[in-house]
Protein backbone atom coordinates (compact mmCIF):
# COMPACT_ATOMS: atom_id res chain seq x y z
CA UNK A 1 0.00 0.00 0.00
CA UNK A 2 2.93 2.55 0.19
CA UNK A 3 5.79 2.80 -1.76
CA UNK A 4 7.14 -0.42 -2.57
CA UNK A 5 10.45 1.00 -3.80
CA UNK A 6 11.02 3.85 -1.42
CA UNK A 7 14.62 4.78 -1.38
CA UNK A 8 16.58 3.87 1.42
CA UNK A 9 17.10 7.69 2.56
CA UNK A 10 20.68 8.11 4.70
CA UNK A 11 20.82 10.62 7.20
CA UNK A 12 24.05 12.57 7.35
CA UNK A 13 24.09 14.36 10.80
CA UNK A 14 26.41 16.99 11.10
CA UNK A 15 26.63 16.31 14.15
CA UNK A 16 25.38 14.54 17.77
CA UNK A 17 23.61 16.78 19.57
CA UNK A 18 21.62 16.44 22.67
CA UNK A 19 17.41 17.09 22.59
CA UNK A 20 16.62 19.68 25.22
CA UNK A 21 13.60 19.52 26.73
CA UNK A 22 10.31 19.75 24.59
CA UNK A 23 7.94 21.46 25.70
CA UNK A 24 3.76 22.10 24.57
CA UNK A 25 2.63 25.26 23.40
CA UNK A 26 -1.05 26.06 24.70
CA UNK A 27 -1.51 29.57 24.15
CA UNK A 28 -3.70 31.42 22.23
CA UNK A 29 -3.03 34.40 19.75
CA UNK A 30 -5.49 36.51 17.02
CA UNK A 31 -2.75 37.21 14.09
CA UNK A 32 -4.22 39.27 11.09
CA UNK A 33 -4.37 37.12 7.81
CA UNK A 34 -2.36 38.63 5.15
CA UNK A 35 -4.60 37.68 2.67
CA UNK A 36 -7.14 40.41 1.42
CA UNK A 37 -10.11 40.14 2.57
CA UNK A 38 -13.02 38.00 0.17
CA UNK A 39 -16.38 38.02 0.19
CA UNK A 40 -18.71 37.55 2.53
CA UNK A 41 -21.70 34.98 2.16
CA UNK A 42 -24.47 35.52 4.46
CA UNK A 43 -28.14 34.07 3.98
CA UNK A 44 -31.18 33.58 5.98
CA UNK A 45 -31.79 30.44 7.91
CA UNK A 46 -35.04 28.41 7.63
CA UNK A 47 -34.64 24.86 8.75
CA UNK A 48 -35.62 23.92 4.93
CA UNK A 49 -32.85 21.58 3.30
CA UNK A 50 -32.97 23.56 0.56
CA UNK A 51 -30.24 23.26 -2.00
CA UNK A 52 -29.89 27.11 -2.60
CA UNK A 53 -27.84 28.49 -5.91
CA UNK A 54 -25.45 26.40 -6.89
CA UNK A 55 -22.46 26.36 -9.57
CA UNK A 56 -21.92 23.97 -12.36
CA UNK A 57 -19.57 21.80 -13.22
CA UNK A 58 -18.63 24.03 -16.03
CA UNK A 59 -17.76 26.65 -13.72
CA UNK A 60 -16.18 24.46 -11.25
CA UNK A 61 -13.43 23.75 -13.85
CA UNK A 62 -12.79 26.93 -15.48
CA UNK A 63 -13.19 29.00 -12.02
CA UNK A 64 -9.84 31.65 -12.01
CA UNK A 65 -6.72 31.44 -9.69
CA UNK A 66 -8.87 32.57 -6.65
CA UNK A 67 -9.73 29.00 -5.61
CA UNK A 68 -10.53 30.25 -1.87
CA UNK A 69 -12.94 33.11 -3.15
CA UNK A 70 -16.13 30.89 -1.94
CA UNK A 71 -14.61 31.40 1.77
CA UNK A 72 -14.12 34.21 4.09
CA UNK A 73 -10.59 33.82 5.24
CA UNK A 74 -10.68 37.06 6.74
CA UNK A 75 -10.17 36.48 10.21
CA UNK A 76 -8.55 32.89 10.73
CA UNK A 77 -7.48 32.81 14.77
CA UNK A 78 -7.29 30.32 17.58
CA UNK A 79 -3.67 29.32 16.46
CA UNK A 80 -0.41 30.09 17.66
CA UNK A 81 2.54 31.24 15.15
CA UNK A 82 6.40 32.50 15.93
CA UNK A 83 6.85 36.10 13.82
CA UNK A 84 10.17 34.22 12.64
CA UNK A 85 8.22 32.32 10.67
CA UNK A 86 7.47 34.93 8.21
CA UNK A 87 10.98 36.15 8.01
CA UNK A 88 11.94 34.21 5.13
CA UNK A 89 15.66 32.81 4.32
CA UNK A 90 16.81 35.57 6.90
CA UNK A 91 18.78 34.57 10.13
CA UNK A 92 18.92 30.81 9.37
CA UNK A 93 21.73 28.34 10.37
CA UNK A 94 24.61 27.83 7.26
CA UNK A 95 23.61 23.92 7.22
CA UNK A 96 21.02 21.50 9.11
CA UNK A 97 20.65 18.08 9.29
CA UNK A 98 17.11 18.08 7.50
CA UNK A 99 15.73 20.40 5.15
CA UNK A 100 11.81 19.24 5.01
CA UNK A 101 9.76 20.75 2.28
CA UNK A 102 6.20 20.65 3.69
CA UNK A 103 4.74 21.35 7.37
CA UNK A 104 1.82 19.01 7.13
CA UNK A 105 1.60 15.57 8.57
CA UNK A 106 4.73 13.92 7.25
CA UNK A 107 7.28 16.83 7.88
CA UNK A 108 6.21 17.75 11.23
CA UNK A 109 6.52 13.93 11.99
CA UNK A 110 9.80 13.82 10.50
CA UNK A 111 10.94 17.24 12.57
CA UNK A 112 9.65 15.65 15.68
CA UNK A 113 11.04 12.70 15.80
CA UNK A 114 14.27 13.57 14.27
CA UNK A 115 14.82 15.97 17.40
CA UNK A 116 13.25 14.07 19.87
CA UNK A 117 14.66 10.36 19.03
CA UNK A 118 18.38 11.88 17.64
CA UNK A 119 18.69 15.64 18.42
CA UNK A 120 18.77 16.60 14.74
CA UNK A 121 18.55 19.95 13.75
CA UNK A 122 15.53 20.75 11.12
CA UNK A 123 14.62 23.67 8.54
CA UNK A 124 11.01 22.83 7.72
CA UNK A 125 9.81 25.10 4.88
CA UNK A 126 6.25 25.51 3.13
CA UNK A 127 4.92 27.47 0.50
CA UNK A 128 1.80 27.90 2.48
CA UNK A 129 1.19 30.63 5.05
CA UNK A 130 0.00 28.17 7.94
CA UNK A 131 1.53 24.84 9.73
CA UNK A 132 -0.65 21.89 9.78
CA UNK A 133 -0.98 20.99 5.89
CA UNK A 134 -4.42 19.94 4.53
CA UNK A 135 -5.37 18.86 8.38
CA UNK A 136 -5.04 22.86 8.93
CA UNK A 137 -8.20 24.45 10.74
CA UNK A 138 -8.90 27.41 12.30
CA UNK A 139 -11.82 29.89 14.41
CA UNK A 140 -13.43 32.40 12.09
CA UNK A 141 -14.94 35.67 12.62
CA UNK A 142 -18.53 33.91 13.35
CA UNK A 143 -16.36 32.20 16.40
CA UNK A 144 -16.79 28.46 14.45
CA UNK A 145 -13.91 26.36 13.81
CA UNK A 146 -13.43 25.63 10.60
CA UNK A 147 -11.05 23.57 7.98
CA UNK A 148 -9.76 25.36 5.35
CA UNK A 149 -9.29 22.24 3.08
CA UNK A 150 -12.32 20.43 3.77
CA UNK A 151 -13.63 18.60 7.27
CA UNK A 152 -11.22 16.19 8.41
CA UNK A 153 -12.11 13.03 11.21
CA UNK A 154 -9.58 11.45 13.08
CA UNK A 155 -10.07 7.60 13.38
CA UNK A 156 -7.58 4.79 13.24
CA UNK A 157 -7.34 1.28 14.00
CA UNK A 158 -3.36 1.32 14.53
CA UNK A 159 -2.31 1.73 18.57
CA UNK A 160 1.21 3.10 17.43
CA UNK A 161 -0.50 6.13 15.67
CA UNK A 162 -3.61 6.56 18.52
CA UNK A 163 -0.19 6.95 20.70
CA UNK A 164 1.37 9.23 19.09
CA UNK A 165 -1.09 11.61 18.34
CA UNK A 166 -2.20 11.70 21.90
CA UNK A 167 1.19 12.98 23.16
CA UNK A 168 0.32 16.24 21.36
CA UNK A 169 -3.66 16.73 22.20
CA UNK A 170 -6.39 15.75 24.54
CA UNK A 171 -8.95 14.08 22.58
CA UNK A 172 -13.25 14.52 22.59
CA UNK A 173 -14.66 11.27 21.35
CA UNK A 174 -17.02 11.51 18.18
CA UNK A 175 -18.12 8.59 16.13
CA UNK A 176 -18.47 10.12 12.40
CA UNK A 177 -22.24 9.53 10.89
CA UNK A 178 -22.96 10.73 7.53
CA UNK A 179 -26.42 10.95 5.95
CA UNK A 180 -27.48 11.42 2.19
CA UNK A 181 -30.41 13.32 0.65
CA UNK A 182 -31.88 10.81 -1.64
CA UNK A 183 -35.12 10.27 -3.87
CA UNK A 184 -36.98 7.62 -2.65
CA UNK A 185 -39.05 5.68 -5.49
CA UNK A 186 -41.81 8.15 -4.77
CA UNK A 187 -39.64 10.75 -6.26
CA UNK A 188 -39.56 11.79 -2.60
CA UNK A 189 -36.38 13.52 -0.54
CA UNK A 190 -35.45 11.31 2.10
CA UNK A 191 -32.48 11.54 4.66
CA UNK A 192 -30.39 7.91 4.79
CA UNK A 193 -28.17 6.68 6.40
CA UNK A 194 -24.69 6.82 4.44
CA UNK A 195 -22.70 3.68 3.96
CA UNK A 196 -26.63 2.40 2.60
CA UNK A 197 -27.51 0.18 5.72
CA UNK A 198 -31.11 -1.27 6.53
CA UNK A 199 -32.46 1.94 7.10
CA UNK A 200 -31.79 3.12 3.74
CA UNK A 201 -33.11 0.77 1.50
CA UNK A 202 -36.11 0.51 3.92
CA UNK A 203 -36.48 4.56 3.15
CA UNK A 204 -35.97 4.20 -0.26
CA UNK A 205 -36.89 1.20 -1.60
CA UNK A 206 -40.13 -0.14 1.10
CA UNK A 207 -37.83 -2.79 1.28
CA UNK A 208 -39.21 -3.83 4.85
CA UNK A 209 -36.14 -5.68 6.14
CA UNK A 210 -35.42 -6.40 9.18
CA UNK A 211 -32.48 -8.07 9.93
CA UNK A 212 -28.56 -8.91 8.65
CA UNK A 213 -30.08 -12.18 6.84
CA UNK A 214 -33.38 -10.16 5.09
CA UNK A 215 -30.50 -7.39 4.04
CA UNK A 216 -28.36 -9.82 2.67
CA UNK A 217 -30.96 -11.86 0.61
CA UNK A 218 -32.42 -8.16 -0.43
CA UNK A 219 -28.90 -7.25 -1.66
CA UNK A 220 -28.14 -11.06 -3.19
CA UNK A 221 -31.53 -10.52 -5.27
CA UNK A 222 -30.16 -7.36 -6.99
CA UNK A 223 -26.47 -8.15 -7.00
CA UNK A 224 -24.69 -8.77 -10.62
CA UNK A 225 -22.44 -11.59 -10.94
CA UNK A 226 -19.47 -10.89 -12.28
CA UNK A 227 -16.04 -12.07 -10.87
CA UNK A 228 -13.82 -9.83 -13.41
CA UNK A 229 -15.68 -6.63 -13.61
CA UNK A 230 -14.00 -4.60 -16.46
CA UNK A 231 -14.93 -1.01 -14.93
CA UNK A 232 -16.62 1.20 -12.03
CA UNK A 233 -19.80 0.72 -12.81
CA UNK A 234 -19.63 -3.45 -13.28
CA UNK A 235 -17.92 -3.09 -9.54
CA UNK A 236 -20.03 -1.45 -7.98
CA UNK A 237 -23.51 -3.24 -9.56
CA UNK A 238 -21.58 -6.31 -7.89
CA UNK A 239 -21.56 -4.86 -4.39
CA UNK A 240 -24.81 -3.13 -4.70
CA UNK A 241 -27.48 -3.79 -7.38
CA UNK A 242 -28.88 -1.55 -9.60
CA UNK A 243 -31.08 0.34 -7.30
CA UNK A 244 -28.76 1.66 -4.64
CA UNK A 245 -25.87 2.03 -7.18
CA UNK A 246 -28.78 4.48 -9.30
CA UNK A 247 -29.42 6.23 -5.79
CA UNK A 248 -26.00 6.64 -4.18
CA UNK A 249 -23.33 5.89 -6.05
CA UNK A 250 -23.45 6.47 -9.81
CA UNK A 251 -24.21 10.51 -9.80
CA UNK A 252 -22.25 11.29 -6.48
CA UNK A 253 -19.07 9.44 -8.68
CA UNK A 254 -19.51 11.33 -11.89
CA UNK A 255 -19.88 15.06 -9.34
CA UNK A 256 -16.75 13.47 -7.83
CA UNK A 257 -14.21 12.20 -10.56
CA UNK A 258 -16.14 14.03 -13.54
CA UNK A 259 -16.07 11.02 -15.08
CA UNK A 260 -19.11 8.14 -15.54
CA UNK A 261 -18.15 5.12 -13.21
CA UNK A 262 -17.86 2.98 -16.99
CA UNK A 263 -14.77 5.29 -17.86
CA UNK A 264 -13.24 4.42 -14.42
CA UNK A 265 -11.06 1.75 -13.32
CA UNK A 266 -12.90 -1.10 -11.61
CA UNK A 267 -11.05 -0.56 -8.66
CA UNK A 268 -12.84 2.78 -7.47
CA UNK A 269 -15.69 0.91 -7.08
CA UNK A 270 -14.32 -1.95 -6.11
CA UNK A 271 -14.69 -1.62 -1.98
CA UNK A 272 -17.47 0.92 -1.98
CA UNK A 273 -19.42 0.23 1.91
CA UNK A 274 -22.68 -1.27 2.02
CA UNK A 275 -24.17 -2.45 5.12
CA UNK A 276 -26.10 -5.16 6.10
CA UNK A 277 -26.59 -4.26 9.61
CA UNK A 278 -28.07 -1.22 11.48
CA UNK A 279 -24.98 0.43 12.57
CA UNK A 280 -24.92 3.90 11.18
CA UNK A 281 -21.81 4.90 11.90
CA UNK A 282 -19.06 5.99 9.02
CA UNK A 283 -15.94 4.34 10.45
CA UNK A 284 -15.75 1.26 12.56
CA UNK A 285 -12.10 1.89 13.88
CA UNK A 286 -11.44 1.29 17.74
CA UNK A 287 -10.29 5.10 18.06
CA UNK A 288 -12.57 7.85 17.07
CA UNK A 289 -12.22 11.50 18.36
CA UNK A 290 -11.50 15.00 17.79
CA UNK A 291 -8.61 17.15 18.99
CA UNK A 292 -9.97 19.35 21.74
CA UNK A 293 -8.40 22.59 20.71
CA UNK A 294 -8.25 21.23 16.41
CA UNK A 295 -6.01 20.05 14.17
CA UNK A 296 -3.45 23.18 13.80
CA UNK A 297 -2.82 22.67 18.05
CA UNK A 298 -1.11 18.91 16.81
CA UNK A 299 1.31 20.51 14.54
CA UNK A 300 1.98 23.73 16.90
CA UNK A 301 2.65 21.15 20.02
CA UNK A 302 4.80 19.04 18.01
CA UNK A 303 7.27 21.44 16.42
CA UNK A 304 6.58 25.21 17.99
CA UNK A 305 8.21 25.08 20.90
CA UNK A 306 11.39 22.87 20.20
CA UNK A 307 15.32 24.68 19.54
CA UNK A 308 16.12 22.07 17.09
CA UNK A 309 13.28 22.54 14.70
CA UNK A 310 13.12 26.04 12.36
CA UNK A 311 10.30 27.22 10.32
CA UNK A 312 9.68 29.05 7.22
CA UNK A 313 6.48 29.73 6.01
CA UNK A 314 5.46 31.74 2.44
CA UNK A 315 8.76 29.80 1.39
CA UNK A 316 8.69 28.11 -1.96
CA UNK A 317 11.35 24.86 -2.44
CA UNK A 318 11.82 25.26 -6.56
CA UNK A 319 12.21 29.43 -6.28
CA UNK A 320 14.76 28.97 -2.88
CA UNK A 321 16.14 25.85 -3.82
CA UNK A 322 19.66 27.37 -4.89
CA UNK A 323 19.50 29.84 -1.55
CA UNK A 324 18.79 27.18 1.08
CA UNK A 325 21.21 26.01 3.53
CA UNK A 326 23.22 23.10 3.25
CA UNK A 327 21.45 19.68 4.47
CA UNK A 328 22.12 16.01 5.25
CA UNK A 329 18.99 15.34 3.89
CA UNK A 330 16.51 16.66 2.17
CA UNK A 331 12.51 15.50 3.32
CA UNK A 332 10.53 16.02 0.32
CA UNK A 333 6.43 15.65 0.98
CA UNK A 334 5.05 17.54 -2.31
CA UNK A 335 3.98 16.03 -5.24
CA UNK A 336 6.42 13.93 -6.38
CA UNK A 337 5.82 14.74 -10.21
CA UNK A 338 6.86 18.71 -9.70
CA UNK A 339 9.76 17.44 -8.28
CA UNK A 340 10.62 16.62 -11.38
CA UNK A 341 8.85 18.85 -13.48
CA UNK A 342 12.77 19.76 -15.53
CA UNK A 343 12.33 16.61 -16.58
CA UNK A 344 10.05 16.63 -19.20
CA UNK A 345 7.21 14.30 -17.98
CA UNK A 346 3.54 14.60 -18.03
CA UNK A 347 2.01 15.75 -14.79
CA UNK A 348 0.21 13.05 -12.88
CA UNK A 349 -3.83 13.81 -12.45
CA UNK A 350 -5.66 14.99 -9.47
CA UNK A 351 -8.82 16.30 -8.30
CA UNK A 352 -9.84 18.95 -6.38
CA UNK A 353 -12.18 20.44 -4.21
CA UNK A 354 -14.17 24.25 -4.32
CA UNK A 355 -15.81 25.20 -0.65
CA UNK A 356 -18.54 28.15 -1.05
CA UNK A 357 -19.30 29.04 2.34
CA UNK A 358 -22.96 30.63 3.60
CA UNK A 359 -23.80 31.95 7.17
CA UNK A 360 -26.76 31.32 8.00
CA UNK A 361 -28.96 32.92 11.23
CA UNK A 362 -32.27 31.99 12.60
CA UNK A 363 -36.02 33.56 12.24
CA UNK A 364 -39.29 33.24 13.88
CA UNK A 365 -40.20 30.64 11.63
CA UNK A 366 -37.79 28.36 11.98
CA UNK A 367 -39.86 24.87 12.78
CA UNK A 368 -37.03 22.10 11.89
CA UNK A 369 -36.01 19.11 14.26
CA UNK A 370 -32.68 20.58 14.63
CA UNK A 371 -33.62 24.30 15.56
CA UNK A 372 -29.86 26.36 15.40
CA UNK A 373 -29.02 24.37 12.83
CA UNK A 374 -29.10 24.32 9.18
CA UNK A 375 -28.73 20.33 8.33
CA UNK A 376 -29.24 17.20 11.06
CA UNK A 377 -25.48 16.11 10.77
CA UNK A 378 -22.17 17.46 10.20
CA UNK A 379 -22.18 16.38 6.53
CA UNK A 380 -24.74 15.75 4.53
CA UNK A 381 -23.69 13.98 1.01
CA UNK A 382 -26.26 15.00 -2.23
CA UNK A 383 -25.49 11.96 -4.30
CA UNK A 384 -28.20 12.66 -6.85
CA UNK A 385 -27.76 14.67 -10.06
CA UNK A 386 -30.27 17.72 -9.18
CA UNK A 387 -27.43 19.73 -7.19
CA UNK A 388 -23.81 19.96 -8.57
CA UNK A 389 -22.02 20.07 -4.81
CA UNK A 390 -21.13 16.89 -3.62
CA UNK A 391 -21.89 17.36 -0.01
CA UNK A 392 -22.83 20.44 2.90
CA UNK A 393 -20.75 20.66 5.89
CA UNK A 394 -21.99 21.51 9.07
CA UNK A 395 -19.21 22.74 11.66
CA UNK A 396 -21.35 23.11 14.36
CA UNK A 397 -22.32 19.84 15.18
CA UNK A 398 -18.76 19.35 15.79
CA UNK A 399 -18.13 18.83 19.41
CA UNK A 400 -15.18 20.42 19.69
CA UNK A 401 -16.57 23.89 19.00
CA UNK A 402 -15.77 26.62 21.18
CA UNK A 403 -18.06 27.68 23.66
CA UNK A 404 -19.17 30.65 21.60
CA UNK A 405 -19.84 28.61 18.66
CA UNK A 406 -21.82 26.13 20.39
CA UNK A 407 -23.79 29.32 22.38
CA UNK A 408 -24.38 31.10 18.56
CA UNK A 409 -27.73 31.07 17.35
CA UNK A 410 -26.32 31.13 13.37
CA UNK A 411 -24.11 28.46 11.94
CA UNK A 412 -22.37 28.35 8.82
CA UNK A 413 -22.26 25.57 6.16
CA UNK A 414 -19.85 24.94 3.32
CA UNK A 415 -20.89 23.15 -0.43
CA UNK A 416 -18.18 21.29 -1.45
CA UNK A 417 -17.52 20.98 -5.39
CA UNK A 418 -15.12 18.71 -7.20
CA UNK A 419 -13.12 20.17 -9.88
CA UNK A 420 -10.08 19.45 -12.26
CA UNK A 421 -7.82 22.05 -10.85
CA UNK A 422 -6.49 23.41 -7.43
CA UNK A 423 -4.96 21.88 -4.25
CA UNK A 424 -4.24 18.45 -5.22
CA UNK A 425 -6.21 16.17 -2.83
CA UNK A 426 -7.35 12.96 -4.98
CA UNK A 427 -5.03 10.90 -7.44
CA UNK A 428 -6.94 9.75 -10.86
CA UNK A 429 -6.76 6.13 -10.67
CA UNK A 430 -6.18 5.01 -14.00
CA UNK A 431 -3.63 2.72 -16.01
CA UNK A 432 -2.21 6.08 -17.60
CA UNK A 433 -1.49 7.81 -14.74
CA UNK A 434 -0.39 4.27 -12.41
CA UNK A 435 2.24 4.22 -15.73
CA UNK A 436 3.45 7.55 -15.14
CA UNK A 437 3.63 7.67 -11.14
CA UNK A 438 5.91 4.10 -12.23
CA UNK A 439 8.33 6.31 -14.06
CA UNK A 440 9.01 9.26 -11.24
CA UNK A 441 9.44 6.68 -8.62
CA UNK A 442 12.10 4.86 -10.27
CA UNK A 443 13.11 8.43 -10.48
CA UNK A 444 12.95 8.73 -6.65
CA UNK A 445 14.26 5.44 -6.08
CA UNK A 446 17.54 6.44 -7.33
CA UNK A 447 17.79 10.56 -5.84
CA UNK A 448 20.79 11.16 -3.62
CA UNK A 449 20.20 12.62 -0.45
CA UNK A 450 16.07 12.97 -0.91
CA UNK A 451 13.58 10.91 0.93
CA UNK A 452 9.87 11.31 -0.28
CA UNK A 453 7.78 10.94 2.00
CA UNK A 454 3.94 11.48 2.25
CA UNK A 455 0.70 10.74 0.06
CA UNK A 456 1.84 13.21 -2.66
CA UNK A 457 4.75 11.57 -2.98
CA UNK A 458 3.34 8.69 -3.01
CA UNK A 459 0.62 9.06 -5.29
CA UNK A 460 -1.45 7.88 -2.72
CA UNK A 461 -4.38 9.03 -0.88
CA UNK A 462 -3.75 8.80 2.87
CA UNK A 463 -6.26 9.00 5.55
CA UNK A 464 -4.50 11.21 8.66
CA UNK A 465 -4.19 7.99 10.58
CA UNK A 466 -2.42 6.72 7.57
CA UNK A 467 -0.19 9.79 6.71
CA UNK A 468 0.91 9.29 10.24
CA UNK A 469 1.97 5.97 10.20
CA UNK A 470 3.52 5.99 6.92
CA UNK A 471 5.56 8.73 8.05
CA UNK A 472 6.27 7.48 11.50
CA UNK A 473 7.78 3.89 9.49
CA UNK A 474 9.45 5.69 6.74
CA UNK A 475 11.70 7.84 9.29
CA UNK A 476 12.34 4.14 11.38
CA UNK A 477 14.24 3.42 8.60
CA UNK A 478 15.92 6.58 8.31
CA UNK A 479 16.37 6.27 11.64
CA UNK A 480 18.47 2.89 10.90
CA UNK A 481 20.64 3.98 8.11
CA UNK A 482 18.23 3.29 5.48
CA UNK A 483 17.30 -0.30 6.65
CA UNK A 484 14.23 -1.01 4.62
CA UNK A 485 11.93 -2.68 7.44
CA UNK A 486 8.37 -4.45 6.76
CA UNK A 487 5.68 -2.24 6.57
CA UNK A 488 2.31 -2.04 7.94
CA UNK A 489 -0.25 -2.99 5.45
CA UNK A 490 -2.35 0.13 5.74
CA UNK A 491 -5.42 -1.19 4.20
CA UNK A 492 -7.55 0.54 1.45
CA UNK A 493 -8.49 5.20 2.53
CA UNK A 494 -11.47 6.34 2.84
CA UNK A 495 -11.15 8.54 -0.48
CA UNK A 496 -13.71 11.25 -1.13
CA UNK A 497 -16.47 10.77 1.05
Amino acid sequence: ALLASQPRCHLISSSARTHEAHTRANRHSHRADPRPQTRTLDATFTGVLSEGTHRSNFDMTTLGDDEWAGMDLSVRRGNDHDPSWFAGLNGLADEYDMIIVGAGISGCVFAERGSKELGLKSLIIDKRDHIGGNCYDFINKHGFRVSQYGVHLFHTKFDRVWEYVNEFSDWVPYEHRVKGKCKDVRDEYQIVPIPPSQETVNKLFDANVHSETEMEAWLDARRSVNPDPKNGEESALTRSGPELYEAIFKHYTHKQWDKWPEELDASVLARIPVRTNTDDRYFSDPHQALPKDGYTRIFENMIMSDPNITVRLNVDFFKERPNLPKCGLTVFTGPIDAYYASQGLPKLEYRSLRFFEEYHTPDASDKSDHPGFYQPCLQLNYPGPEVDFTRIVEYKHKPNQPAEAKASPGTVIFKEYSCDHGEPYYPVPNPANRELYERYQALAKDEPGVCFVGRLASYKYFNMDQAFLNALEIWDEVKAGGKVAARTELGEPDGPK
